[in-house]
């Protein structure tokens, strides 16, 4: 085994998630509150990618905070009508490594009700932790809190783990804690996000069948 821990985002990386439900979700929300404002999948893809969602609500819109709230409101309205499904083979790396007596957790931006929900309704096996957006901000990835707190609970040192994340908030979070990163690129085949994570992460795999060919 050549990491005791999995640290998985959820989004684009487990699940297809943006495509199918929370970008058709922002353009409705858009269309609603911002009708004279756009914004095309590729525009939604990099922005999540860099600066993160958040930092894209307020600069690109003028989004408050109070505006936040009324987003993200929405947004988990209509996540809770949606899930989407697991990528192929995934089941089969998380099945493996739990067989082998490693670790399962995932540090993500969706509420962690949600990710176990997608979890079961995928007949993934339920995550050992989770941290998800219920935490302060302060305790969500780029911010080094979950690596740190998964560390610290199962006894790890940073170089037992692995963090697998399609964005570069996930790649800033492991970098800060010393932790290897790998790239799913799997999600998009944007040319920026690609371009960026190949020249900068340890490790880049364009399909899920290529991160299990590596943890072997």
């Amino acid at each position: 085994m050549k990491y005791k821990c999995l640290v998985f985002d959820h989004d684009d990386t487990v699940v297809n998630s943006t495509a199918t439900i929370h970008y058709p979700c922002f353009v409705n929300y858009l269309a609603l509150h911002y009708p004279e404002r756009s914004c095309s999948l590729e525009e939604y893809f990099l922005k999540n990618f860099n600066p993160g969602f958040v930092q894209m609500c307020k600069d690109e819109f003028g989004m408050t905070e109070e505006d936040m709230d009324r987003e993200v409101e929405f947004w988990s309205g209509y996540v809770e009508q949606h899930i989407p499904d697991a990528y192929e083979g995934i089941r089969e790396i998380m099945e493996e490594h739990r067989a082998g007596g490693g670790l399962i957790c995932v540090v993500s931006h969706s509420f962690e009700h949600n990710i176990l929900r997608d979890y079961k309704a995928n007949s993934l096996p339920e995550p050992d932790a989770v941290y998800g957006w219920s935490r302060p901000l302060s305790e969500r990835k780029p911010n080094p809190f979950p690596l740190e707190d998964i560390m610290e609970r199962f006894g790890l040192k940073p170089e037992e783990l692995l963090m697998i994340d399609d964005l570069k908030p996930g790649y800033d979070m492991a970098v800060s804690c010393g932790v290897d990163f790998a790239a799913a690129g799997w999600a998009n085949d944007i040319p920026e996000i690609e371009s960026f994570m190949r020249q900068n992460c340890r490790y880049y795999f364009k399909t899920v069948g290529e991160l299990a060919d590596f943890l072997g």
